[in-house]
């Protein structure tokens, strides 16, 4: 650019005379025309910086991107782990715990939370605050329920390894061996009550024998009563462990006493007819965590699946009960 030249009139000499600028106007023009380049370099660099970014800020932009995205993927693969953990938490509670005939995890265990909120605020600051915590909250949500899963697998280790002691003590023949038997009188369910003609619950099976016929343990165990009850007459009631109890009624007279230790097929007591009782015979009940269970169920080491299905039939008419 062509530098502009100025002239001063002088009335003297009637002529136009250049004017050259002095040193510190010289100084001057240089400092305004540095002045407007970097005003002009600033408002440009940050126009730019507005609409294009800087190469650092386009890199630093990129790779949150791609933390956000890597992030989300986590997220995805946490809710994946959740839905195997459920259907794992299903199997152990409906499954391998139920083979044993052991509870559930309570829902309290199962649901127990991982703290307080208060650990997740140092995240609050952090770029998509929202997706990290959300995230974190899966993660540690998994890792609390493997811990409580793992301890409940050892627990149905434990009781794997405790299974033959337990087939010992679940009972698991009758009573009252067939040779020995005129009859089953009556199974487990809604009967008609000998003495008053109504319906009623039948908490047990009636095996109708001679007085004096062996009555067996079904089941090793413990004798926790041998005594007169009412109803029952004299009754014997073992302990088998792991929630099993039976208890053998109207009896005649007591092989054991109370306290005593018996094992599956050892003689207890002899059928007789004592207590609210219309004849001779065995009233035999298994309970299982205190509630009643049909015993017929329990006769799976004591007959062929020929006599089980015709025991099976026998049991259950609906006929009268013998007490």
């Amino acid at each position: 650019m062509k530098r502009k030249i100025y002239y001063r009139y002088n009335p003297q000499t009637l002529t136009y005379e250049r004017i050259y600028p002095s040193t510190k106007d010289k100084i001057f023009t240089v400092f305004r025309h540095l002045i407007s380049g970097i005003v002009v370099g600033v408002a440009a660099l940050i126009l730019f910086q507005y609409f294009v970014g800087t190469p650092w800020s386009q890199e630093r932009n990129k790779n949150d991107k791609l933390k956000d995205a890597q992030i989300e993927v986590i997220s995805k693969k946490a809710d994946e782990m959740i839905n195997v953990l459920k259907d794992m938490q299903q199997r152990d509670d409906n499954l391998y715990r139920a083979i044993f005939h052991s509870d559930p995890l309570p829902a309290s265990i199962r649901s127990s939370g991982v703290g307080s909120l208060a650990r997740y605020e140092h995240l609050e600051e952090v770029s998509n605050a929202n997706l990290i915590i959300q995230t974190t909250k899966k993660i540690d949500y998994i890792a609390k329920q493997i811990y409580i899963q793992s301890n409940s697998f050892d627990e149905v280790l434990e009781m794997a390894k405790n299974q033959k002691d337990r087939l010992k003590h679940i009972p698991s023949i009758q009573p009252v061996p067939n040779k020995f038997l005129k009859k089953m009188a009556s199974g487990y369910g809604m009967r008609i009550d000998p003495i008053y003609g109504t319906a009623r619950f039948h908490a047990g099976m009636d095996f109708s024998a001679d007085i004096g016929t062996p009555v067996y343990a079904t089941g090793d165990g413990v004798v926790t009563y041998a005594d007169w009850r009412q109803g029952y007459g004299k009754c014997i009631i073992v302990d088998h462990g792991f929630g099993y109890t039976t208890l053998y009624a109207h009896l005649s007279e007591y092989k054991v006493m109370s306290g005593q230790k018996v094992t599956r097929g050892e003689q207890i007591a002899e059928v007789g007819n004592t207590g609210k009782s219309t004849g001779p015979h065995l009233h035999y009940e298994v309970r299982v965590k205190g509630e009643p269970d049909n015993p017929a169920k329990y006769y799976f080491m004591d007959l062929t699946p020929e006599e089980y299905d015709k025991m099976l039939q026998i049991a259950a008419n609906h006929g009268q009960v013998m007490d």
